[in-house]
């Protein structure tokens, strides 16, 4: 189970990771199994719509059940379904790294995290990074 502590310390050790690596400023969302927001922090000098960026990365990975470095390649790959699929959960579907599954010891979603503010891949290391802190895992 996702609690709000664990989510308290994915966005802190993220945050953390974002800071020590040089990042621009981020935005991180956390979402539990059923993509419900638990916690969400914007640092100072994030753009004002990268919640629904970081949001859309997350709700997208915990809705399609893949993270959304793999919904991009989708996005590619298959392009009517992903528009379906964006259409289908309300247009909150960000195909691009920065949104991540955390699973539980069986492999099952427990929840995911949507980061925003750099560039993609570094969006994702933050994300991987709270995670870790967090002593869960990601889907790989």
């Amino acid at each position: 189970m996702l609690t709000l502590d664990h989510a308290r310390t994915i966005i802190s050790a993220a945050l953390d990771h974002g800071h020590e690596a040089g990042m621009n400023p981020l935005c991180v969302a956390v979402l539990d199994a059923g993509g419900h927001l638990v916690a969400f922090e914007r640092e100072d000098g994030v753009p004002n719509r990268r919640f629904d960026v970081a949001h859309g990365k997350a709700y997208g990975a915990i809705s399609i059940g893949v993270n959304s470095r793999q919904l991009g390649v989708m996005a590619v790959d298959r392009p009517h379904f992903m528009a379906g699929v964006g259409t289908a959960i309300g247009g909150a579907l960000v195909p691009v790294a920065g949104g991540v599954i955390i699973v539980d010891a069986d492999g099952r979603s427990i929840g995911a995290v949507g980061i925003s503010g750099d560039t993609s891949d570094n969006d994702e290391a933050a994300a991987l990074a709270g995670i870790a802190a967090a002593g869960l895992t990601a889907k790989g």
